[in-house]
């Protein structure tokens, strides 16, 4: 296995543990925030699905400095349903996926993508690595919603 390939498989992992948390939570939930101020448990899930497909185009325009021109899918559908929202977003995770995988592991580490708008130039490597880590990230306040909730968590740690 090369570092592609382990990268493919750490994005597969992380968003099939996604996905049990997505769909362990209780449809009547969705809506459920902890305070005003945050995201609520849909918001969440669309921000991860919708942020996979913003990070796709900054790796292929290799910063995020010229996306002012980018039409977003996102923008015109409303979020209904968990198994709505992976089904429209399975073909831009198809993209994004094989994308990924059109590289070469030399590429991980001679192609920089700039996102100084964000405070940072990266290498691609280190850039994959950071967009998965988001996932995680969420996927675990997800979690944390769920304990606040109090209602059962599924087992991510399979």
């Amino acid at each position: 296995m090369n570092a592609i390939d382990l990268i493919v498989l750490n994005f597969e992992e992380v968003r099939r543990r996604s996905i049990k948390v997505w769909k362990y939570l209780p449809e009547e939930m969705l809506n459920w925030k902890p305070d005003e101020n945050a995201l609520t448990c849909a918001e969440m899930i669309r921000h991860l699905v919708e942020s996979e497909f913003f990070y796709h185009q900054i790796l292929i325009r290799r910063g995020s400095h010229s996306l002012s021109d980018l039409i977003n899918p996102y923008d015109t559908k409303e979020f209904t349903t968990v198994d709505a929202e992976l089904t429209f977003a399975h073909p831009y995770r198809e993209e994004f996926l094989n994308y990924i995988k059109s590289f070469r592991a030399i590429d991980l580490e001679i192609i920089k993508i700039d996102r100084s708008d964000a405070g940072y130039v990266r290498t691609l490597g280190d850039m994959l690595l950071r967009i998965a880590y988001h996932e995680s990230v969420h996927t675990g306040q997800l979690l944390d919603y769920m304990r606040t909730m109090e209602i059962d968590r599924p087992k991510v740690w399979d």
